[in-house]
């Protein structure tokens, strides 16, 4: 066995290091550019829109979170299917699959992608909140909009492990298909589009056969994180029950991407 510590040995592959390397290739990458337009475009259009609408903005701020955690299951697929897409163009996948330890570097590549999603959440988030705060319609604080960024990244874990085990496996159209579909059911979760806002609904909290399929997790998630603070009492228990769930499954996702991975030949020959 070589001895790793020896003058001119190789570096140890580690999980830093993975991740250092995933953030140098994501840097020269238009994705990064994509999600802050994302995020920004979002936060404003939607921001000034409720600074004018006779909406209640408790239930505006419900509304969006709803909105953006539904988006999720899209988003997650198209980024994951275009990631693949650059690391089959850039090289066969060889940064993944030619490397010491498989596991550790596609675990990085779940990880950059997944906090890139984080990103776009916290800048769509933000300047949303700031826009309401400056119009003085922002009646419940900063705290549900954080709560609903941490709760809506969660729900969104194990969608990343998914769309990237699908890209590399089936490609960019199977993980965009999947994301596109996993939308469609996150806003029938909730009743449709704005359903709450126009009901009056805490519709977070609603109970329905949709509301336990992972896809929906991201805007159930999101939506209770600000339901919390308009009903502590009716939300508290599905948003726990949630988030655990969430928890559970995000772990068990990324430990089957991991264990698939290192299995992984990949026979295609497109993106």
């Amino acid at each position: 066995m070589a001895d790793l510590s020896a003058p001119g040995a190789a570096p140890r592959v580690t999980l830093p290091r993975a991740l250092r390397s995933e953030a140098l290739r994501l840097s020269r990458s238009p994705l990064v550019a994509v999600h802050l337009a994302c995020g920004l475009a979002g936060g404003l259009a939607c921001g000034e829109y409720f600074t004018v609408a006779r909406w209640d903005p408790a239930l505006g701020a419900d509304a969006y979170a709803q909105f953006l955690g539904a988006l999720m299951p899209l988003m997650s697929g198209i980024v994951c299917g275009l990631a693949v897409d650059e690391e089959r163009s850039a090289g066969r996948l060889a940064n993944l699959t030619a490397v010491p330890s498989r596991g550790r570097a596609v675990a990085a590549k779940w990880l950059a992608l997944s906090l890139m999603g984080a990103g776009a959440l916290a800048v769509a988030l933000t300047v949303f909140g700031g826009v309401l705060a400056a119009a003085g319609r922002l009646p419940l604080g900063p705290a549900p909009l954080a709560a609903a960024w941490a709760l809506t990244v969660l729900g969104s874990l194990p969608l990343y492990a998914l769309g990237l085990a699908l890209a590399l496996r089936l490609g960019r159209n199977a993980s965009i298909g999947m994301g596109a579909a996993g939308t469609l059911l996150a806003f029938f979760s909730v009743g449709g589009l704005a359903h709450g806002l126009m009901t009056g609904e805490l519709t977070g909290a609603l109970a329905t056969p949709l509301s336990w399929v992972p896809f929906a997790w991201p805007a159930r998630l999101g939506s209770l994180g600000v339901e919390v603070f308009i009903d502590f009492a009716r939300t508290a228990g599905p948003l726990l029950a949630t988030a655990l769930a969430g928890a559970v499954l995000a772990l068990a996702a990324v430990a089957v991407l991991l264990a698939w991975f290192r299995r992984f030949e990949d026979g295609r020959a497109d993106a």
